[in-house]
């Protein structure tokens, strides 16, 4: 069964069509990266994924059943700008989720309950090189730090699909190499699906399996408006840089 079945879908707000008759499946453990030129209708793309945004037409389905139309454990998510809990340290920040997820009313974990939390919370931030900034807030961080945070609080809960939006882009050449490398370790290790939005179509094909390329074919000047962005190219990111490689 594949993991994601999208079939003619449509987004649309009154007159205005952003999104037009997209359809895709997706196998467990891809990395699809997405590309296009700004206002093509990436965001709403991720934000119908992320469960944010439902489709005005079409049928989305996770797991063979209908798309969850909230944003629930089964999605991890990373934004541009470091979404994490500035009044907490690292340690709390990667914690919140499990005691959230286990003691949603709460937020707090006693015994052996926190005792198994916090042993994941180590664990996780080990694996994005922060052990040893454990009691440090995220303004005394850099940021290629505060976006390892980011990643580690939205994977300690071992999401199904990691949602990526421009994740790397306000990061220096180096850090962001740095992040590639970090972030395709922890996609081969714990086997989750990705979906990156990104504007470097050099970085989409790098980290991608897969690149969905989002334009506008019908485009009407009398009527901006009445059409919206599709897939106008599905492309296998390992094919092309071959071939780029050897041309």
């Amino acid at each position: 069964m594949k993991q994601m079945r999208l079939k003619n879908i449509w987004k649309e707000y009154g007159s205005r069509v952003v999104l037009e008759n997209i359809s895709l499946e997706v196998e467990r453990g891809e990395f699809i990266s997405i590309v296009g030129a700004s206002g093509c209708g990436k965001t709403t793309f991720f934000k119908m994924l992320l469960g944010e945004e439902q489709p005005t037409r079409g049928k989305m389905q996770l797991e063979g059943r209908p798309w969850p139309k909230e944003p629930g454990a089964d999605r991890g998510v990373v934004f541009q700008r470091y979404s994490v809990f500035p009044h907490l340290n690292v340690l709390e920040n990667v914690l919140l989720p499990l005691e959230l997820q286990a003691a949603p009313f709460s937020a707090r974990l006693f015994g052996n309950s926190r005792r198994t939390a916090l042993a994941r919370a180590h664990q996780m931030l080990a694996c994005v090189g922060l052990s040893a900034s454990l009691q440090r807030y995220p303004h005394e961080l850099s940021g290629g730090m505060q976006q390892r945070l980011a990643l580690a609080q939205s994977l300690i809960r071992e999401p199904q699909i990691l949602l990526l939006d421009e994740p790397f882009g306000a990061l220096d050449p180096g850090i962001r190499a740095d992040m590639h490398t970090l972030l395709l370790s922890l996609w081969r290790e714990k086997k989750f699906t990705v979906f990156m939005v990104t504007h470097d179509i050099k970085e989409g094909f790098a980290l991608g399996t897969r690149v969905l390329v989002f334009d506008k074919l019908r485009k009407d000047s009398q009527a901006p408006e009445a059409y919206g962005a599709t897939i106008s190219f599905d492309l296998d990111a390992h094919r092309n840089e071959v071939a780029r490689k050897s041309a």
